[in-house]
């Protein structure tokens, strides 16, 4: 059957995540610039118009507006008063009332515990309208002189012998450093192996008395067990010191144990255990190995899952160890988190990083490396509880799912940091802040209160958050049945009619069926147009929308629907926002044609808190690597980009050496999830795909290889220690240098020498071959002359008529 497009039934509300009201969140919410969401959103009633957006407010007033539209009774607040419309709004507001406010506590110690206060306010009371923001300041404060109760949760497996001798006088040794800062200090043992049978020990008959029998290294020990509590929480630590002396160690048969069956039962044992309501919880988990984990239990045929509940029979032992499985490690965080216990894992080196990665999935436990006596576990202990009370971080519990829950914290340095619910670096009766912003995203049915409680992790202390919701009009209450202002057939209420069954118009003064030529024109969006868009009949002057199967057909003249918008893959809007009259409204967060854009940019912050690793820009949601050789989801992983040396570094020094500006547990985690670090004695850099980095570390050098596998993780192979060499003495520099200038002058000397005879052998050479050239004998002088000269004269004379030749010396 067709509809009123312009009233629509009064019981049609939007869908809950406000529609409208999440888009675009600025320029186009001012009025008379861009988009008026108010008007667009075909409100129809004065609570429509509330949820569309916090800033629209409803006109009441009985001649308002045209009378072809009622879309323009919802409008902005001072768009409605410049319209004449002053002093019949309804326009309600969040509104915040705090309930309990007890100032907070300066001392913990000589106060009864309902004294100590480390929370403030206590309660507060909220009255939301749907999207109007309102927020409240909490302070925290860790107090001096906090009573503590501290249960010493030890491995009783045969490994840990030589631990039970070290600690037999630990109860005195660490009350006396732990009223260094408390004086109101309680300690409690318990001990723990593994379940009872097989596979996990050893359950033959000749075992059951003694596990031990044929062990030659250990030939007698006690039965294995579960859990056991051996002492309550006291103050008398001698008698910490009896119990510990008492106690035997036994054996299992696989190397993990069941130190979870142990710790959940410490902690929902409360009155066993001896909890006080008013003291901070430590609990302290000694052992050497793995621990067995849920689902661990099929292997014995235990296929019941932990119940979470207390299992301590009449004797103090766990009764359950043989019937359920062992806990997971959500439902210990669960009861630990109710119980307000820290939990302090002091394990061994060779397990911290296993260790180390259960801190991030149980809130509020730290680790500490034990080492393989126990000979550090007062320092380990002292260590890990001014690590706890150096550091507030607030959780949410029972959260309603329709409220929307901001954070900024005010640390120690009073910058504010939005986002963040947690300040670390305190000192005992440091104060820091929080600002809680809260916003309702949709109306629940009447009548409807929620309540959540925020808390500090390991606080008892909690502040209670009441919420009411604001979703209905004054005027609604006012409404008057069979009014003449609807011709006596409906019930007029903030400005309009709502007609009964088979009434029609603004008035209610037509029935259905009823048309006519007379009527028909205004049922034309323009002259020429089909009658209401060819979606609808025209009927009393107005437009009765056709019902389609793809979803609703609305507007005076039936020109909207909510199906005709953009898609992309197939999801109308993206399934980031609403279709309304064939365009898109996203949701906050969310822009473009088809609302397919994300404007969000915490997915592109980099672990460096820059966006996208300063590589390249963050496009809807996501990072564009722009720098040459970088990839990753936030432009993280770039080989041959400079820098990238410093940046593994943090990763190194963390994960490695808990160090570093990284850290902290959660944070390391969070940045460094995708690191594989290999440590190596010696480090190979023939790979050619590996970059080589070093870094200073006291006097050291540091040097690991970095490159990136084809999962997309990195990995990291580095030294197991720093690269050292010792500095030069004086005399090594001297005798140096001396002994360099001598080595000089002797080369200089050398090749002189070795020009020097060259030259000399040229010259020689030349000389022997002029000598061979010479004419003259060996044995006479060329400049000598004899002192006597013979000259040859010739002549010719006749005698006696003959002729004679020859010569005259």
């Amino acid at each position: 059957m067709p509809r009123r497009g312009g009233l629509p039934a009064p019981a049609r509300r939007p869908p809950p995540l406000l529609l409208l009201r999440l888009l675009l969140l600025a320029a186009p919410l001012q009025p008379g610039r861009g988009l008026n969401l108010c008007t667009s959103g075909s409100a129809t009633s004065c609570e429509e118009c509330l949820l569309i957006h916090p800033k629209c407010a409803w006109c009441s007033k009985e001649e308002f507006g045209s009378t072809k539209s009622i879309t323009s009774r919802c409008d902005f607040l001072q768009n409605l008063i410049a319209n004449g419309c002053a002093g019949a709004i309804e326009n309600p507001s969040s509104s915040i009332s705090v309930v309990e406010n007890v100032p907070l506590s300066s001392k913990g110690s000589g106060q009864t515990h309902l004294d100590v206060t480390q929370i403030m306010p206590q309660k507060v009371a909220l009255n939301l309208r749907p999207g109007d923001q309102t927020s409240f300041r909490v302070h925290v404060r860790q107090v001096e002189d906090y009573p503590v109760d501290l249960y010493y949760l030890m491995d009783l497996s045969l490994s840990m012998n030589d631990d039970l001798d070290n600690i037999r006088n630990l109860g005195t040794k660490l009350a006396e450093e732990m009223r260094k800062l408390t004086s109101n200090f309680r300690l409690g043992f318990g001990s723990f192996v593994d379940k009872n049978i097989s596979p996990f020990s050893y359950t033959a008959p000749r075992y059951q008395n003694n596990p031990c029998i044929g062990y030659k290294l250990f030939p007698s020990c006690v039965p294995s067990f579960g859990f056991r509590h051996l002492l309550s929480l006291t103050d008398k630590v001698d008698r910490f010191n009896e119990e510990v002396q008492k106690q035997k160690v036994s054996r299992n048969r696989d190397a993990p144990e069941g130190g979870f069956d142990a710790i959940l039962q410490a902690a929902v044992c409360k009155e066993k255990i001896g909890w006080r309501k008013e003291a901070s919880h430590l609990l302290v988990f000694t052992t050497d190995d793995v621990p067995h984990i849920a689902l661990d239990g099929k292997l014995g045929g235990l296929v019941q899952p932990h119940d979470g509940q207390c299992h301590l029979n009449e004797a103090n032992e766990y009764s359950a160890s043989s019937q359920l499985d062992y806990p997971s490690l959500a439902l210990l965080g669960e009861k630990l988190a109710e119980n307000n216990i820290h939990l302090i894992f002091a394990v061994t080196k060779s397990h911290y990083l296993l260790y180390k990665n259960f801190t991030a999935l149980i809130p509020g436990t730290t680790v500490e490396i034990l080492h393989k006596d126990s000979k550090n576990i007062i320092e380990l202990i002292v260590k890990a509880y001014n690590s706890i009370r150096s550091k507030v971080e607030l959780t949410v519990w029972d959260s309603p799912e329709d409220i929307g829950l901001t954070f900024t914290a005010t640390c120690q340095d009073g910058l504010s940091y939005p986002g963040l619910r947690k300040c670390g670096d305190l000192k005992i009766g440091d104060t820091v802040s929080f600002e809680v912003a809260v916003e309702a995203r949709s109306c629940p049915p009447e009548d409807t209160s929620h309540a959540f409680t925020i808390k500090p992790a390991g606080f008892r202390d909690t502040l209670e958050v009441v919420l009411t919701y604001n979703c209905l009009c004054g005027c609604s209450g006012r409404a008057a049945p069979a009014s003449g202002e609807c011709s006596g057939n409906g019930t007029y209420a903030c400005g309009l009619c709502r007609c009964h069954p088979g009434y029609l118009g603004a008035r209610c003064e037509c029935q259905e069926g009823a048309s006519g030529d007379t009527h028909q024109a205004m049922c034309r969006e323009a002259e020429g147009k089909p009658l209401c868009s060819g979606r609808g009949e025209c009927s009393c002057n107005q437009c009765l929308c056709y019902e389609s199967e793809f979803g609703n057909i609305y507007g005076p003249f039936c020109e909207c629907d909510d199906f005709s918008c953009a898609r992309y893959k197939g999801v109308l809007c993206s399934g980031h926002g609403e279709c309304h009259c064939g365009e898109c409204k996203c949701h906050a967060g969310y822009i473009g044609d088809n609302c397919n854009c994300s404007t969000e940019t915490a997915g592109c912050v980099g672990s460096d808190g820059q966006m996208c690793s300063d590589r390249g820009t963050c496009v809807c949601g996501r990072c564009q690597c722009t720098e040459p050789g970088a990839f990753g989801e936030t432009c993280e992983k770039c080989p041959t980009c400079p820098g990238v040396c410093s940046t593994k570094r943090d990763c190194i020094e963390c994960k490695l050496f808990n160090s570093g500006r990284l850290a902290d547990n959660q944070t390391c985690q969070k940045h460094c999830k995708d690191e594989i670090i290999t440590t190596v004695d010696v480090l190979e850099t023939d790979d050619p795909n590996a970059i080589l980095c070093a870094y200073p570390v006291n006097n050291c050098v540091m040097k690991f290889t970095y490159s990136e596998l084809a999962s997309g993780k990195s990995n990291l192979t580095v030294l197991k220690e720093p690269a050292c060499s010792s500095a030069p003495s004086a005399v090594t520099i001297v005798l140096a240098v001396i002994g360099s200038v001598v080595l000089i002058g002797i080369i200089l000397l050398a090749l002189w020498k070795l020009l020097v005879t060259i030259h000399d052998r040229r010259e020689f050479d030349r000389f022997q071959s002029e000598r061979s050239r010479a004419r003259y004998e060996m044995a006479s002088n060329p400049l000598y002359r004899k002192p006597i000269s013979t000259h040859n004269v010739e002549f010719t004379f006749n005698k006696l008529n003959k002729s004679y030749n020859g010569t005259v010396d």
